[in-house]
């Protein structure tokens, strides 16, 4: 499993940004996968995730903002951002669970300015 995220950038308050995330190596029976994100000095925190049964959860700080979705294969995981903040400003990580591993993509700037 090797996982690129994409689709981060510099968007203004009350903008929207879409992020995604692909395997591009061996597939894998994923159970998990979802989307953190962490700001310098703290801690890596769960933004969205979507289970292997296609339910999802979402941390209270995005619900209603943001939508969490993945194809059909579980090859790929998007977040679309909607009615962006400034506090949302963080780097972006990508995640997939199997059933004793993890896998976790590079990460991909959000910068939102007031």
């Amino acid at each position: 499993v090797q996982l690129q995220a994409s689709g981060g950038g510099l968007v203004q308050t009350g903008g929207s940004l879409g992020l995604s995330c692909v395997n591009t190596g061996t597939i894998a029976r994923i159970n998990r996968m979802g989307w953190y994100r962490q700001t310098p000095g703290k801690e890596r925190e769960l933004v969205a995730r979507i289970n292997s049964d296609g339910s999802t959860n979402y941390a209270d700080f995005v619900k209603g903002r943001f939508t969490i979705s993945r194809d059909r294969a579980k090859t790929m995981v998007y977040l679309q951002m909607n009615n962006l903040r400034p506090e949302d400003t963080a780097r972006y990580y990508c995640k997939f669970s199997m059933r004793e591993s993890d896998y976790w993509g590079q990460g991909t700037e959000v910068t939102v300015s007031s």
